[in-house]
């Protein structure tokens, strides 16, 4: 496609846009109206949203608006995944320069499509709106499927900790693309393509997991929204957790030891819950800590002492922590 967005013009890009998408079975209605239909069999619908602005969570220098695609819808699906729903449809708002090429947002759309057939989620409508920053804004949905919700709040003394997907993978192939790298490729890939496990959250669901969350602020952080809600501790056992050769070798390259990586990186979206202790868990959870009740205030410690490293993501927190980190 040749042009800019603002040559193609609003309804011009909407028309590409739309013409690009698949449907599901749960789509009455889709994009040409003023609002989409989509099924909920549950008579509950589980939502969420997220943001990515370019410069902040992406830089076009480093991922293809594909690769933008899929992070931003995978990030939202992630979400109704971590509540044991099933993702159904998508919304996307977007702000783009007019001078753009108009092969980006049509890349982009192509990226949020595939990752929602991933998902078994569909794109159903949106808006287009002209702006300085590329601004891409995602609202997932999701159905529950007459289960109820896994909430933050249900972890109970004695039941342990588990984890399923990666962990550190986006982190470390951070530290590679800012040092001006582009491999170990599947750390670069892990960083530019999150792959959630969304089927984990829904079979979590059905094994009877008392809380859970995804990894989208590091392992620490999140796991910490579950101690708060719960009003508990949850202690991490370091020697329970993987550190792959290929990370560690990263990690001695640039100076960081992995562990600050999987306890700490963002943006994987793996999947942590906690189950009842005499729950039989697959072979694709990963048993890495216990819940105990607390004997100050709730929080989250790794081999039983409170971690004194730098732990997690705040997009309003310290400005020299935040560059730190480079949130791209």
């Amino acid at each position: 496609m040749k042009g800019t967005v603002g040559e193609l013009g609003e309804f011009g890009l909407i028309r590409e846009l739309t013409s690009r998408l698949t449907t599901t079975p749960a789509v009455r209605l889709g994009p040409g109206d003023d609002a989409a239909v989509v099924a909920a069999p549950d008579r509950r619908v589980v939502a969420s949203t997220d943001v990515l602005l370019e410069g902040r969570h992406f830089r076009r220098d480093w991922s293809t608006a594909y690769d933008v695609g899929r992070k931003a819808a995978a990030q939202n699906l992630a979400d109704i995944a971590a509540m044991g729903a099933v993702p159904t449809a998508v919304l996307l708002a977007l702000v783009v320069p007019a001078e753009l090429p108009a092969t980006w947002p049509v890349e982009l759309m192509d990226g949020i499509r595939d990752e929602c057939q991933v998902a078994g989620a569909a794109v159903v409508g949106g808006d287009v709106v002209r702006g300085e920053t590329i601004t891409v804004a995602i609202t997932a949905l999701g159905d529950l499927r007459n289960h109820e919700p896994v909430t933050r709040s249900g972890a109970q003394p004695g039941d342990v900790v588990a984890v399923t997907g990666w962990l550190g993978w986006s982190a470390a192939g951070l530290a590679v693309l800012v040092r001006g790298f582009r491999s170990p490729r599947a750390f670069v890939e892990a960083h530019r393509r999150p792959e959630p496990p969304y089927h984990a959250g829904p079979a979590a669901a059905a094994l009877g997991a008392t809380a859970m969350t995804d990894i989208s602020d590091g392992l620490i952080a999140d796991l910490g929204h579950i101690a708060d809600a719960s009003k508990v501790r949850i202690d991490l056992h370091t020697a329970a957790i993987d550190v792959p050769t290929q990370m560690s070798d990263i990690g001695q390259a640039v100076g960081v030891d992995p562990l600050q990586w999987v306890l700490t990186g963002g943006e994987d979206h793996a999947i942590v819950a906690t189950f009842p202790p005499d729950v039989k868990l697959p072979a694709r959870w990963k048993v890495i800590g216990e819940v105990v009740s607390p004997s100050a205030l709730p929080q989250v410690t790794v081999d039983g002492a409170p971690w004194d490293r730098a732990g997690g993501w705040d997009h309003f927190g310290d400005l020299d922590a935040e560059d730190q980190r480079g949130d791209l």
